[in-house]
């Protein structure tokens, strides 16, 4: 049992949630049996069954350290054509069945009392 121990001690160095609307990311910082440090990377959403219940959807990236400037270069890159690229945030509000967007202008007042 001591050598379990041993173990998860070793192999969990730290985690970081990142809590990201719907989803929570998940940093882990492990450590192989030869003492070598990778990071886990996970992906957790929240889904609703039919039944009510729900369960976790997760979705896991396992980087080494020999990968780390090549994933942040490709992550930076890519970060950088969104942010170049991609039209701004709008705020999401309900929508019609249309896809409308509901507007104060659409409200005629005069309407009510017929």
């Amino acid at each position: 049992m001591s050598e379990e121990i041993e173990r998860t001690e070793r192999e969990d160095l730290f985690s970081k949630a990142v809590k990201a609307g719907k989803r929570t990311y998940f940093f882990d910082v492990k450590s192989t049996r030869g003492n070598d440090y990778y990071l886990t990377i996970t992906e957790s959403k929240k889904r609703f069954g039919t039944d009510g219940k729900f369960t976790y959807e997760k979705h896991k990236i396992f980087l080494y350290k020999e990968d780390f400037e090549k994933f942040m270069e490709g992550l930076n890159e890519s970060i950088e054509v969104i942010k170049e690229n991609a039209p701004p945030i709008v705020e999401r509000e309900a929508y019609s069945n249309d896809g409308a967007s509901p507007s104060s202008e659409d409200v005629n007042f005069d309407d009510l009392g017929k």
